[in-house]
């Protein structure tokens, strides 16, 4: 037997903070792009009810963790769960299982401020955001340490929705935020773009973006998950969170080559990894517009998993439950 850690969402949610994961984050896809071994998202839809439920994972050989998702949402319930299993990379050990709830919209805004970081022009000072959901939230949290922004506009649909994340946020960070009646006015003279929505349609105009604009879009994560238009698509330097995610559940990018705008494999500039690795350089003017496709990968999960475990051990929250080795397990005794 061997004991293995049990965190709860509520015994991880006040261990680390937004640049805590975007550190970890960082590192995490650096690794990824030397040559770590990550997978997109395995699939498995039920017809009656109606629900999915998704694998993901990735091997972190620095870090020393190997693990991903595991994650159910529809089905009876209309809802989700999140189990992370996070593994030792050297003894192949079970080291936790975490309740991922908590920890969600963190590690995904920390994947989403790490392209900010990567690929937005140095000089950004205007953020919008379409959205105010929880993922927004993460998101804001995040690409707020990573640029000082002076000015962020948000709008999302629900006018209360949009109005109580700006009075969140203004009191929360230094820049001016505000909500606006609309996409287009969130993008008035904004620097980096935050999609954070479950649309299935665009939720922004390709008009509407000026050069040197970057744009993070991570409501991305299926086929029919469309929030970017495929002219904007197109023109930018586009970069996913991995190669193999953005031809099999990249909306936006597979509408552009259903659309005949850009080739399935060509159309990719990079994966975040070969970025941040140096490998591509990302950015190469301040006249380029940037797309950062961000439908969720176990690279992330692995790094916040392994973060949040080290420091809960530290604290000496969770408790350990017991599992047998396969020796063991398979001996028919």
């Amino acid at each position: 037997m061997t004991d293995t850690l049990f965190l709860s969402s509520a015994e991880v949610d006040d261990l680390a903070e937004p640049a805590d994961y975007v550190a970890a984050v960082r590192d995490a896809y650096r690794q990824v792009g030397e040559g770590a071994p990550a997978e997109p998202r395995t699939k498995l839809l039920n017809r009656d009810p109606p629900g999915m439920f998704t694998t993901y994972a990735a091997v972190l050989p620095e870090t020393g963790a190997m693990g991903g998702y595991a994650y159910s949402a529809g089905f009876g319930a209309e809802d989700a769960w999140f189990m992370t299993p996070l593994f030792d990379a050297d003894s192949g050990e079970p080291l936790a299982l975490l309740d991922g709830a908590s920890m969600n919209p963190f590690k995904t805004g920390a994947t989403g401020a790490v392209a900010v970081d990567a690929l937005a022009r140095e000089d950004a000072t205007e953020l919008a955001v379409i959205g105010s959901g929880a993922q927004a939230r993460g998101q804001l949290s995040a690409t707020a340490t990573v640029r000082e922004f002076e000015a962020v506009r948000v709008f999302s649909p629900t006018p209360e929705n949009r109005e109580s994340f700006a009075a969140d946020f203004d009191d929360r960070l230094a820049a001016d935020v505000s909500a606006v009646a609309s996409a287009a006015d969130a993008l008035d003279d904004a620097d980096v773009v935050i999609t954070a929505t479950t649309a299935s349609d665009p939720v922004i105009a390709d008009a509407d973006v000026e050069p040197g604009t970057h744009v993070t879009a991570m409501g991305q994560y299926d086929p029919e998950k469309n929030e970017l238009p495929p002219e904007l698509v197109a023109r930018a330097t586009y970069v996913p969170d991995l190669r193999a995610r953005a031809t099999q559940d990249a909306g936006s990018y597979l509408a552009a080559v259903d659309a005949g705008l850009v080739d399935a494999e060509t159309g990719i500039a990079a994966d975040l990894g070969e970025v941040v690795a140096g490998e591509h350089p990302g950015r190469t003017s301040s006249e380029e517009v940037t797309v950062f496709d961000s439908g969720g990968t176990g690279v992330e999960t692995v790094a916040a998993a392994h973060m949040l475990y080290e420091r809960a051990s530290d604290a000496g929250r969770g408790k350990t439950i017991d599992f047998a080795p396969a020796s063991e397990a398979l001996t028919g005794e």
